[in-house]
């Protein structure tokens, strides 16, 4: 298993980009994910690899709306180019809020919409991943909120490489039970991100997940992509790098 982190929670929080991606890369991460274009090339100066990128842009209008889907798989067809050229194995994809939709008839046209990617996905040698995100306080009304609907959607499509993306706050909010559900769906899933909850801040005692027993059971799965950290610091930014990763580390020995 190898460490990431997510840009977007860390810009801006005290450090420059280049100073973030150093730190990074100090301290020992494997990569960085979700990072703006313009800064890739940092990556390659301090041998960091980028471990996922946008399949398309919006979280709101996604795939179970077959009128998004010809946007989609532009943005997707273009993704993919960057994807290969700077060997990003994962692109995340997005449901798209309810709006209405029932739960059936979004994941039927969620799979349709991934289905028309899958081909190109599995030329190119990189996986899409389906987020499940959280519609109680961050995103309400996105309909890939519970894993069974995701392994649904995931079954449907039926392609070796659309999977899920296991983000443990998010489900954390919606459905807790996360070493059962890891271990019950582990073949869905593809990458994980982190975050303490409440807050979506440090990974320490004043949260109520407690890391060390879930990353081992990741790892128990025979898991080896990417663990990937997105939560927002509150304190110093290289102070909380460097604590989830430790922890991480020494939770899997």
């Amino acid at each position: 298993m190898k460490q990431s982190f997510t840009y977007w929670s860390f810009a801006d929080k005290g450090l420059s980009v280049e100073e973030l991606i150093k730190s990074a890369a100090e301290i020992g991460y494997d990569a960085i994910e979700l990072l703006d274009e313009e800064y890739f090339d940092l990556t390659k100066k301090y041998n960091l690899a980028i471990a996922s990128h946008r399949a398309h842009g919006s979280l709101t209008q996604g795939l179970n709306r077959r009128d998004y889907h010809s946007d989609i798989l532009k943005e997707f067809e273009a993704n993919l180019k960057i994807a290969e050229q700077w060997k990003i194995p994962n692109l995340i994809c997005f449901s798209g809020n309810r709006n209405g939709i029932s739960e059936n008839e979004g994941a039927e046209i969620t799979a349709e919409g991934l289905r028309k990617m899958a081909l190109l996905a599995e030329s190119a040698g990189v996986t899409l991943i389906l987020e499940l995100l959280n519609s109680k306080v961050d995103h309400p009304d996105y309909q890939c909120d519970t894993t069974s609907w995701g392994v649904k959607v995931i079954e449907l499509v039926a392609s070796p490489r659309v999977k899920l993306l296991y983000d443990i706050y998010h489900m954390q909010i919606m459905e807790g039970d996360l070493i059962r559900t890891i271990q019950n769906n582990h073949p869905h899933f593809a990458h994980y991100h982190t975050a303490g909850n409440p807050g979506r801040n440090e990974m320490n005692e004043t949260q109520e997940i407690f890391y060390p027993p879930i990353f081992k059971a990741i790892k128990n799965t025979g898991y080896e992509g990417y663990i990937a950290h997105e939560f927002i610091p509150t304190s110093d930014t290289r102070v909380g790098l460097k604590a989830v990763f430790e922890m991480c580390q020494q939770s899997l020995g």
